[in-house]
């Protein structure tokens, strides 16, 4: 049976892949991806065969991949972070279903939550929730009752692509919503190109995120009500402390 192996490769940095993932696209006789993260890791498989589609060809990319693995190749699909949180996993198995003499494996990876709460300190350590606020494929509606419903809820809210140029407003929006149920002096934090070449985290309040200027290479971290600023790192407690 052939095989595909979809593979997260982390937020940017080589030494942030896990052993498996690198071991599978050293195994790899194509890698496939969009382009952005293909140039992420060409450097460090020199030998491999490289494809790549554009953003907004994803389905055009899982074909690619299957087509590929029906010739016999050993094929690798990437994506940053997860494979399997808002990476190409989901899709894969959907186009799979065209292909059922192909073999789908996926391969973790360090999501930009987790890999930016460790940046800014301990955000992370209570209940929390990945809401994305990009409405291409999602209608705003939708992701305004999840912000609502979370903020309601006291989840520690991580943010994924929270602004573009067409989206220029969207994190104001959204810290307007959780206003509503948070105030304006609730810790949060900002991790920009985590694990890459200028990283930057900020830790501030809501309030003031509500101003901040983002991209789509931020990450936002917006804490509940017991989250506290310790020694400049965003740190959300779990309780220990009342065991003692």
């Amino acid at each position: 049976m052939s095989k595909i192996n979809v593979v997260g490769i982390g937020p940017g940095a080589y030494e942030q892949m896990t052993g498996r993932a690198i071991r599978a696209l050293k195994e790899s006789d194509e890698i496939i991806g969009y382009t952005v993260y293909v140039d992420l890791v060409k450097e460090y498989f020199p030998d491999k065969e490289f494809r790549t589609t554009p953003m907004k060809k994803e389905e055009d990319r899982c074909v690619l991949a299957f087509e590929e693995a029906r010739k016999g190749k050993n094929v690798s699909m990437i994506c940053s972070g997860d494979a399997g949180v808002y990476g190409m996993a989901g899709l894969m198995y959907q186009v799979g279903e065209k292909y059922p003499e192909v073999e789908l494996t996926v391969i973790p990876g360090v999501t930009a939550a987790t890999g930016g709460a460790a940046v800014l300190g301990a955000p992370l350590i209570h209940d929390f929730c990945l809401i994305s606020l990009s409405d291409l494929l999602t209608p705003w509606e939708k992701i305004e009752a999840r912000l609502l419903a979370a903020a309601q809820a006291d989840f520690v809210i991580c943010l994924y692509n929270p602004s573009s140029r067409k989206r220029s407003d969207y994190l104001q929006k959204a810290c307007d919503l959780i206003l509503t149920h948070r105030s304006p002096d609730t810790v949060c934090g900002t991790v920009a190109r985590i694990a890459r070449e200028g990283e930057e985290a900020r830790v501030l309040t809501l309030g003031e995120l509500r101003n901040a200027q983002v991209d789509m290479f931020t990450t936002v971290f917006i804490g509940n009500s017991q989250t506290r600023e310790i020694g400049g790192k965003m740190v959300t407690p779990r309780g220990y402390e009342s065991e003692r």
